[in-house]
């Protein structure tokens, strides 16, 4: 046991190596690196003492102690020190003797040692003696004949037992040992037990090297038999050509046979003949043959003519797409419609190709295999994910060494039949570069006038793709080029709702769940109302896969408060308090509405990838020369409303009761709070709008109304998109009245149908900015009735013609939870 005490001033410094030992009259380079150690060899230097090196026991010891060094080392010289960049060390030290460590103390940063010379014992030049050494020069003439880097006469000249005690260790320098292995002949004073330790280790070398060796010898044997057998093989080959006994005929005939019955079109029959006649006249185990075979084979293993039929029964179809997914309904009408064609019309073999285009985690993946679930047909996933290659779509041609044909083609082997459902996953993430443009190469492929030829550059023959059924997933629509984007009948899949997503969690998630961990429902209870807040404060997300984490997690925690006393737990109901205990407070809070002073506040309705929130928008006027200042992380498009908003207000000064220079001696500042959250679109036009003109004209808002709508110099209020998440976000917030603009009026009874009552929502369609600030502001907001003024009412005498609406603005967020105001 090392004792820990007060060291006087002849100790020695303590010097710990990782992975390396040093053995006496041996001279090797360290770098020092660590403060301990630098203190160490300054120590040592200063006072022109020896030093104790040791190795640590474990290496991954940041910062040893005395317990955690060898208490066996090297009593060392440091012969030379050269300071190298960023302070550290290289020394030069030589090993002088095997020394024991016996106390330690901690010094100024660095730890001080006694230590206790282990002289070598059994110096006697015996009888036993002098028969291991020779052993061991015996063993070491072996070793240095398989081993030319060590050298040969290093045991020559060896008269006394100090010159053998000298030479055993340096041996033990040049030998392979571990690290282990060195530490163990370093423990040894006695010469004879390390002489015989050495030698067994020198042993075991030797049998690796000879083994070494030996395969060695076997695999060029290998070769050589591999050249005799080839070229025996090939005298056997010309003389069995020359007596009409070739056997490479018979694989060949077979092959043949097996491509009448496949039924293959006339140009891949020329192709496949073609290359047969040439693979006749080839060597067998020539490369040009195997690339031949290989080709061969390929076409052969597609599926031709193979046809899967499809399930016909609209109920069966319908019934399978219910019980895998919930809501998503555009996309199972869709389906539905295809097999009602179907079985209306028995000529039909075209396929649609579908994108789904949605937020992560909504189901577009699994509503593909559900897809060829209904249909009864084949299923094979692509995922195009960061493909930047136009040859993994086409394939490779065959001139290049491995090539294979592309992805497509590839997935119609794994398929088997020549209509299965190709789902083209990520198809919004692909990319280009030089070696070409993945989106271009499925231009031809998502056609259906052009994919009943699609030519893969490895098969260089046509290959029909009409009839099958592809389904294409994206995030988003920026990511998909144009030309590929018109080619795809595109069905987009909003987030789900919180009501929507607790009926998933109760009706798919859960069962999946107690399924996987072996619990029955009635051992795990989760309320409805626990539920709906999980939902809410717990996640945000567009899909549900946070919530299948967290609805695993609550299952996991209860089969743990099961098993600890199973004689009085039988089963766990989630009550408010587990679930803070379980997960911790609440993740996610709704916005919290200010209700106090509302004059310059106006509140506004946002979409982002989560679903929807409410947009407060903050104005204030102060002293300046006309500034306008726009703060919160506002994107281009936001900005440009502000300015259309102002100019606006400008336009109609008079009827507002603002002097036509209002704008000269103030300067207008615009926020937007979370300014860490990225903000952009150009919904938010009608809510800034109202901010400023309550600012300048001192006329608070309602706290209750929100509202949604691009503005126009004119005053006009113009479609705008994401409605379903604003409108819920309004009912989870307590709005009651929702200004909308006129043009989405068609778009809001749609939404109805689908989410049901909006509750004590109020929806207000205006198609003027007038409108709003009537149904917003407290007061009446005109200094002179409206009707006086011709100006005020333009947008009435010439309303906007009633166009479809307008297209969402998707601009790429920074990040996930970046709000839109769409």
């Amino acid at each position: 046991m090392i004792e820990h005490e007060t060291m006087d001033q002849s100790a020695l410094a303590l010097l710990p190596l990782k992975n390396v030992v040093i053995l006496p009259k041996s001279i090797i380079p360290i770098i020092v690196g660590r403060a301990s150690s630098i203190a160490a060899v300054e120590y040592s230097l200063k006072n022109n003492k020896p030093i104790f090196i040791t190795a640590q026991k474990h290496p991954d010891v940041e910062h040893p102690t005395a317990d955690d060094v060898f208490t066996h080392g090297t009593r060392s010289t440091i012969l030379q020190v050269m300071r190298m960049p960023k302070g550290t060390l290289k020394i030069l030290v030589e090993g002088i003797c095997r020394s024991r460590l016996v106390k330690s103390a901690e010094e100024d940063g660095f730890i001080t040692v006694e230590i206790q010379d282990l002289p070598t014992t059994n110096l006697d030049l015996t009888v036993d003696l002098e028969a291991l050494w020779r052993q061991l020069k015996s063993l070491y003439g072996h070793y240095a004949q398989l081993n030319t880097k060590v050298p040969p006469d290093l045991m020559t000249s060896i008269k006394t037992p100090e010159d053998m005690d000298n030479i055993v260790d340096t041996l033990a320098v040049h030998l392979n040992l571990s690290f282990e292995e060195r530490q163990e002949i370093l423990e040894v004073a006695d010469l004879m037990d390390r002489i015989t330790k050495l030698a067994a280790f020198l042993q075991r070398e030797i049998d690796i090297l000879e083994t070494e060796e030996r395969i060695r010898g076997s695999i060029q044997k290998q070769v050589e038999k591999n050249q005799r057998e080839y070229y025996l093989t090939e005298q056997m080959k010309a003389i069995q050509k020359e007596l009409g006994r070739d056997d490479t005929s018979t694989d060949i005939s077979q092959i043949r046979a097996k491509v009448k019955t496949l039924g293959l079109p006339a140009e891949a029959a020329e192709k496949v003949e073609k290359e047969l006649k040439r693979l006749e006249q080839m060597p067998p185990m020539s490369s040009e043959a195997v690339v031949s075979r290989h080709y061969i084979d390929w076409i052969i293993s597609l599926p031709w003519n193979k046809v899967s039929k499809d399930t016909i029964s609209l109920e069966q179809a319908e019934e399978i797409l219910n019980k895998t997914h919930a809501g998503l309904k555009k996309a199972k009408e869709r389906i539905i419609e295809f097999l009602a064609a179907k079985k209306f019309s028995k000529s039909l073999t075209r396929s649609p190709i579908i994108c789904l285009i949605g937020p992560p985690g909504v189901g577009k993946t699994s509503l593909g295999h559900s897809i060829a679930e209904a249909l009864g047909r084949e299923f094979v996933r692509i995922s195009l994910g960061g493909v930047k290659d136009e040859a993994e779509i086409r394939g490779h041609r065959r001139t290049y060494i491995g090539a294979l044909p592309g992805k497509i083609i590839q997935a119609m082997k794994k398929a088997k039949t020549s209509n299965p459902v190709i789902l083209l996953d990520e198809i919004d993430k692909m990319s280009s570069d030089f070696h070409g443009d993945p989106a271009a190469a499925l231009l031809e492929v998502l056609d259906p006038e052009q994919n009943k030829s699609f030519v893969d550059h490895f098969l260089e023959i046509e290959y029909d793709l009409s009839k099958v059924m592809f389904i294409a997933t994206a995030n988003h629509m920026e990511g998909i080029p144009y030309a590929l984007f018109d080619r795809m009948e595109r069905i987009v899949l909003s987030g789900y709702t919180e009501d929507e997503k607790a009926e998933i969690a109760r009706s798919f998630l859960m069962p999946k769940n107690l399924k996987e961990y072996g619990l029955k429902p009635k051992q795990f209870i989760l309320p409805n109302d626990i539920l709906k807040k999980i939902v809410s404060e717990y996640t945000k997300e567009a899909g549900v896969r946070q919530l299948e984490r967290i609805i695993a997690k609550l299952m996991r925690k209860a089969i743990q408060t099961i098993l600890k006393d199973p004689a009085a737990v039988t089963s766990v109901t989630v009550t408010e308090g587990l679930l803070k205990e379980w997960l911790g407070h609440p993740r996610y809070k709704k916005t919290v509405l200010d209700t106090g002073e509302r004059i310059g506040l106006a509140t506004g309705l946002a979409w982002t990838e989560v679903g929807g929130d409410i947009l407060e928008i903050e104005v204030t006027v102060l002293p300046g020369k006309g500034g306008l200042t726009l703060t919160g992380q506002l994107g281009d498009v936001m900005q440009e409303s502000a300015h259309a908003a102002l100019s606006y207000i400008r336009s109609r000064a008079e009827n507002l009761g603002l002097k036509d220079s209002f704008y000269a001696s103030r300067d207008i500042h615009v926020h937007i709070p979370e300014g860490a959250t990225p903000k952009d679109g150009p919904s938010a036009g009608i809510t800034m709008c109202l901010a400023l003109i309550s600012a300048l004209t001192k006329n608070p808002t309602r706290p209750d109304v929100a509202m949604t709508g691009e503005i126009t110099l004119r005053g006009r209020v113009i479609a705008v998109g994401g409605l379903k998440e604003k409108i819920l976000a309004a009912r989870q917030h307590g709005i009651k009245t929702v200004l909308v603009p006129e043009e989405n009026r068609d778009d809001v009874e749609e939404l109805m149908k689908e989410i049901g009552t909006t509750d004590h929502i109020e929806v207000v369609f205006v198609s003027n900015m007038d409108e709003v600030l009537k149904r917003a502001l407290v007061r009446d907001p005109f200094h002179k009735p409206v009707k006086e003024k011709k100006k005020g009412t333009e947008a009435k005498k010439a309303p906007a013609k009633k166009a479809a609406p307008a297209k969402p603005e998707k601009a790429k967020p920074k990040k996930p939870a970046s709000k839109k105001t769409k």
